[in-house]
């Protein structure tokens, strides 16, 4: 039986610790909470402190930054980039190679696309098409 966890070094010469998901086995960081039913596909990771809701899927390859919180039911493509602080609401959808920047909202129900990126404080909603709507 091997070891439920990877040590890993970041950017600044500090060792994070990261476990691996009971449900699909991606990478979480200590200080991270995921419910138990959220899948968290092998090769995607969760930083410290980040919030991964019920139902959740995130996609393998997927980067999920610090204090990022992902809400119930959302799908996160795989190579999919969630800044830090972001915030996703429940039901989006997060296309492949979509990105979200640091602190931006993405309402409940909205579709972003395959590479698409959302900028560090935007705040988004769209229908189920992807069409963005009047703010």
């Amino acid at each position: 039986m091997g070891k439920n966890y990877v040590d890993i070094e970041n950017d600044r010469g500090e060792t994070l610790r990261y476990r691996k998901h009971v449900n699909g086995r991606g990478l979480i960081a200590n200080g991270a909470k995921v419910h138990a039913s959220a899948l968290v596909e092998a090769g995607a990771y969760v930083e410290p402190g980040a919030q991964i809701a019920a139902g959740a899927h995130i996609g393998r390859g997927a980067w999920i930054e610090p204090d990022a919180v992902i809400g119930p039911d959302v799908e996160i493509a795989p190579h999919a980039h969630i800044g830090p602080g972001a915030a996703i609401g429940p039901r989006a959808k997060i296309g492949v190679r979509a990105f979200v920047g640091a602190n931006a909202r993405v309402a409940g129900g909205s579709l972003i696309g395959d590479d698409e990126s959302i900028a560090d404080g935007e705040a988004v909603a769209t229908d189920r098409r992807g069409l963005h709507l009047a703010a």
